[in-house]
C-alpha cells in the first residue's frame, strides 16, 4: 500500500514523548483543542497551517503557510530557522491579507515559533499549538510540504536557492489544479478572500 503512494517513504512509528519534549521552551501556548471547531470543515477561509523545511547542507531555511481551504501555499526564504526570522517571514506575508483572510494559525512545537504572541499582537490572527508528534493536526501543511519536496529535495542546499526559484515554485503549486478542489487551482478558489491591502 505505502509503496504505491506518490511519496513511498516508510510507515511512521509513534514516538514517545521523553523527558527533554514534556518541558517546553514555548510560553503561553494554546492547544489545539482549543481551536473553533469549525476549522475542521473548511468551509470558512483564513485558517493557515505553518511549519518550517530545514537544509542539511545550511542554516538557510523555508517556512510555508497553508491555506485550509484553498491550499494556498506561501513559501519564504529564511536566512536561518529562528523565531525572529519566523516570526517576520509570518507577519510579512500574512499582513498583506484582509483581516479575515487571517482567522486563525496553527503550528507545531518547534522553537522557531515561540514569539507567537508576536505574530497575534501585530496582525491578529490566532495561533493554536498541534501536539507534539502530531503532524497529521497540520495534514493540509504536511502534504504542501511534500509536493514542495519534489522541487528541492533533503540534499538540497537552500542556500543557494534564489528568490526567484522559490517564487516560482509557490506560483507552480498554487497555480496546479486539485481534485479536493473540484479541479480548480488554490488560486483560482483563494481569488475572492486574498485582495490584498491597499
Amino acid at each position: 500500500m505505502i509503496k504505491s503512494l506518490r511519496r513511498s517513504h516508510r510507515e511512521r512509528k509513534k514516538k514517545g514523548i521523553g523527558r527533554k519534549e514534556r518541558k517546553t521552551k514555548i510560553p503561553n501556548r494554546i492547544s489545539i483543542y482549543a481551536r473553533p471547531k469549525s476549522v475542521e470543515n473548511r468551509r470558512i477561509f483564513g485558517h493557515w497551517e505553518t511549519n518550517s523545511l530545514v537544509s542539511r547542507k545550511s542554516s538557510t531555511a523555508l517556512n510555508s503557510l497553508t491555506e485550509r481551504k484553498s491550499r494556498l501555499l506561501l513559501l519564504t526564504r529564511l536566512n536561518r530557522k529562528g523565531s525572529a526570522e519566523t516570526k517576520d517571514a509570518i507577519i510579512t506575508r500574512l499582513k498583506q491579507l484582509l483581516h479575515n483572510a487571517r482567522r486563525s494559525l496553527t503550528m507545531d512545537n518547534g522553537t522557531e515559533n515561540a514569539q507567537h504572541q508576536e505574530i497575534t499582537a501585530h496582525i491578529g490572527i490566532k495561533c493554536f499549538f498541534a501536539h507534539p508528534y502530531s503532524s497529521w493536526e497540520r495534514g493540509t501543511n504536511e502534504h504542501i510540504n511534500g509536493l514542495v519536496r519534489w522541487y528541492l529535495p533533503k540534499c538540497t542546499d537552500f542556500s543557494k536557492i534564489s528568490e526567484q526559484e522559490i517564487e516560482c515554485i509557490e506560483s507552480l503549486l498554487n497555480n496546479r489544479p486539485r481534485k479536493c478542489l473540484g479541479f480548480k487551482t488554490p488560486l483560482e478558489v483563494a481569488s475572492s478572500f486574498v485582495a490584498l491591502q491597499g
